[in-house]
């Protein structure tokens, strides 16, 4: 092969096989800052670093990415470190399907990205990362025995990275895993609280959607929730607390759905007295978009805000949980700029999760103030001051708000840990040096 599309083309399980055939068990790519060159552990894997290095879109001098191949069940594993001078890189860890290898790395990319300008933006002191794994379809993905092995293995994966990257929770990853997890690294939040941690952080995080509709309706200056109609977008676990949290708020009426029909199902029955219009819906179906609601939430998967969507969109505001809701941040965020639409963030307003496992390493007390700050009116930096002051500067410079968050974004992003300065680069450069690529699940000189 020697065509970069050769590889990015094919499918995570040929990538596996690929791998296979010539003996790499683990490889990593890893940006040169230096030379402006991304380098890969194995001459074979260049199409794909030039790939990653030409793309205008997704890289954004991501610092590095490690893959590994399960030892079972052909499971591609890997870890997306993006910028970490505020601290470790830190995010979930999804488990996913992708058809090709490009949309397994872009993933990865943008949701490594989306991470350090949540974290920075938060004010805590992480960096992004994001860990993905690519699910192979001839594996029941809801086996206990097999995600047991399969989150074991990524928790193998984290040990031998030193610690560069924390994982957590995210999209079909759930409490139980984080714990199968644990079981092999120490780097992980968003355990079990049985065993010390914080468990799932899909309740917070729906409250600080909360705060972001509340900042946008300010904004608008058209009062609060009550009597509005909220359209949401996957009803898993962050849009079902939504869905209550907007009931609580004397919302009229909800319209949702979602692809799984004993989700719908459950989540109708929980809300039985409410005004709550849920269904059933393909993957590839967009009718929610073009509900007659004063808010859309999209709280499924990313990418959803493009142009063939946005025309169709008639609420004005959108603000919801999804990471990543921009296809292409600079193109459909000037999109929804131009149409009137009140976009808020999803890097602003679906911080909570991250925030509320921030801190585990501390402890934990009642009402916790480090968390609760960031969902009040009146910290500087939490959720509703930072979406007012982001919709007050979009409108007064004419700039769309994903355009003036990522600005803040960065800014804060670019600032070294106050005590360990970029400790975490120093660690990938370490890997590097020590050859993490040569090393595997059973050998004895395993980079733990």
């Amino acid at each position: 092969m020697n065509k970069t599309n050769d590889l990015i083309d094919l499918s995570p399980g040929q990538f596996i096989d690929f791998l296979k055939k010539e003996n790499i068990t683990r490889c990593y790519f890893i940006y040169d800052a230096k030379n402006e060159i991304v380098r890969t552990s194995h001459k074979q894997l260049l199409p794909i670093a030039e790939f990653i290095q030409n793309d205008k879109r997704d890289f954004m001098m991501h610092e590095g990415i490690f893959l590994q191949v399960s030892r079972k069940y052909d499971t591609l594993q890997g870890a997306f470190i993006h910028r970490t001078n505020r601290g470790q890189a830190a995010g979930g860890v999804r488990y996913w399907s992708y058809k090709t290898m490009e949309e397994y790395l872009r993933d990865g990319l943008r949701l490594a990205v989306g991470m350090t300008m949540k974290n920075a933006l938060s004010g805590i002191w992480w960096g992004g990362g994001k860990g993905v794994m690519a699910q192979n379809p001839a594996v029941d993905k809801n086996n206990p025995m097999i995600r047991l092995l399969l989150y074991q293995e990524f928790g193998e994966l984290m040990s031998s990275l030193r610690g560069c990257y924390v994982t957590a929770e995210d999209v079909g990853t759930d409490v139980t895993d984080m714990a199968n997890v644990f079981m092999k690294t120490r780097f992980t939040t968003c355990i079990p609280p049985r065993l010390g941690g914080s468990g799932n952080p899909s309740v917070p995080t729906a409250r600080g959607v909360i705060s972001g509709m509340e900042a946008a309706l300010e904004f608008l200056g058209t009062g609060t929730l009550s009597g509005k109609t909220v359209a949401v977008q996957g009803m898993g676990h962050v849009a079902t607390p939504l869905i209550g949290y907007l009931f609580e708020k004397d919302v009229s009426r909800v319209v949702a759905c979602d692809i799984n029909p004993h989700i719908v199902k459950e989540v109708v029955e929980q809300y039985s007295g409410y005004d709550l219009n849920a269904k059933v819906v393909s993957l590839d179906d967009t009718s929610i978009f073009q509900t007659e609601c004063d808010i859309f939430s999209p709280c499924a998967t990313g990418a959803i805000l493009n142009p063939k969507t946005i025309p169709t969109i008639k609420a004005k505001i959108v603000c919801g949980a999804a990471n990543n809701q921009l296809e292409d941040s600079e193109r459909d965020g000037q999109a929804l700029f131009n149409k009137g639409v009140v976009y808020v963030p999803d890097f602003l307003t679906n911080r909570m999760g991250i925030v509320n496992c921030a801190n585990e390493q501390y402890g934990y007390v009642n009402n916790d103030p480090f968390i609760e700050q960031h969902l009040q009116k009146d910290w500087e930096f939490s959720i509703y001051r930072v979406g007012l002051k982001v919709l007050q500067e979009s409108r007064a410079t004419k700039t769309p708000p994903a355009e003036v968050a990522l600005r803040i974004a960065n800014e804060l992003s670019m600032q070294n840990h106050p005590i360990f300065g970029p400790r975490s680069q120093q660690i990938i450069n370490s890997l590097v040096d020590d050859k993490w690529h040569e090393t595997s699940f059973s050998d004895k000189k395993q980079i733990i």
